[in-house]
């Protein structure tokens, strides 16, 4: 493993964020540093390796403002770099906000039963008096270099986390993140990876298709989120169906329930064609269906998750 290379692919975030006074944790811009300027600040990370790091600037982006085509060009370069022999697996640099969304799309489309892929972030910016960013760097790190890791995985404020029920729960403290009902896999300390659970089973062959198969971002297929809620119409369903839109996820309200105007309206979308997917707004938990449910659910996906889902279902089904 000594020979065996660490990359780390920068896509940008809070975890490169400055601001003009070093105190200001709120009103940075994300996306200044670059990824090898990032390593370059952090001491003992080439220990933590335990071999050579490789550092590549995919993307410079605020999260907020992920897009199909950063996370096609993230992908492509995932799989590119886990099919070397000499690669030990992968670290990606990435903001807080959309972090689950690609670390979900990223366990959907590549082949990481062998080698890992660690997503890691930060909640304060580069120049913070405190920065959180160095030492979650040095932790994913640790964890990409780790015996018999494997997975999408995403590691911040010490803890390890799988793609399928990582999600940010807090949108200012540096402990952001949590996995629910499932706990985080483990812990990262002093460098050393201590487990509560096995690392996430990886598919074989990866659910939705290979990346190569992926088609163009710009062909992709349209899926919205809509929410049940109090008072909710079906208005934003219709208007959604009449602009052609492909696939709906439905934030429902408890166990998988819709106001009844908005059940109404996405059974219309179901019938005309569009594909429709029932998550559930509650934090923790996953939506239990029941025989006879006319739309079906998300199968324990967040509703951010199941659209990525969906997404890359219906773009298998155009290939």
């Amino acid at each position: 493993m000594s020979e065996q290379k660490i990359v780390v692919l920068g896509t940008g975030g809070t975890i490169a964020g400055t601001s003009a006074q070093a105190g200001d944790n709120i009103g940075y811009t994300a996306a200044q540093v670059g990824v090898e300027q990032l390593l370059a600040a952090v001491p003992g990370l080439q220990a933590a390796a335990r071999g050579p790091l490789v550092a590549e600037q995919v993307a410079q982006i605020d999260s907020k403002d992920m897009d199909a085509a950063v996370w096609l060009a993230l992908a492509q370069r995932c799989a590119q770099y886990l099919a070397q022999p000499d690669v030990r697996g992968v670290v990606v640099t990435h903001g807080t906000d959309t972090l689950e969304e690609t670390a979900w799309f990223l366990h959907e489309v590549l082949q990481t039963a062998a080698k890992p892929v660690v997503l890691t972030c930060a909640m304060r910016p580069a120049t913070a008096l405190a920065p959180d960013g160095p030492q979650n760097l040095l932790d994913a790190v640790a964890v990409a270099a780790a015996e018999g890791a494997r997975g999408v995985l995403a590691v911040a404020s010490g803890k390890i986390y799988g793609a399928r029920n990582v999600q940010k729960v807090h949108p200012y403290r540096v402990d952001a993140f949590n996995a629910g009902d499932a706990g985080p896999l483990g812990w990262v300390e002093e460098g050393r990876v201590r487990l509560a659970q096995d690392w996430p089973p990886a598919p074989e062959l990866p659910a939705q298709g290979a990346i190569e198969n992926i088609a163009p971002a710009a062909l992709w297929p349209r899926v919205e989120i809509v929410v049940s809620h109090a008072g909710a119409s079906g208005l934003l369903v219709d208007a959604l169906v009449r602009d052609g839109v492909d696939g709906l996820v439905v934030a429902c309200t408890g166990n998988g329930t819709l106001h009844r105007d908005l059940e109404a309206a996405l059974l219309r979308a179901q019938g005309r064609g569009v594909r429709v997917v029932r998550s559930t707004r509650c934090a923790e938990g996953r939506v239990l269906p029941k025989p006879g449910d006319a739309l079906p659910d998300s199968e324990g996906l967040s509703p951010v998750k199941a659209r990525i889902s969906l997404l890359l279902e219906l773009l298998r089904q155009r290939a």
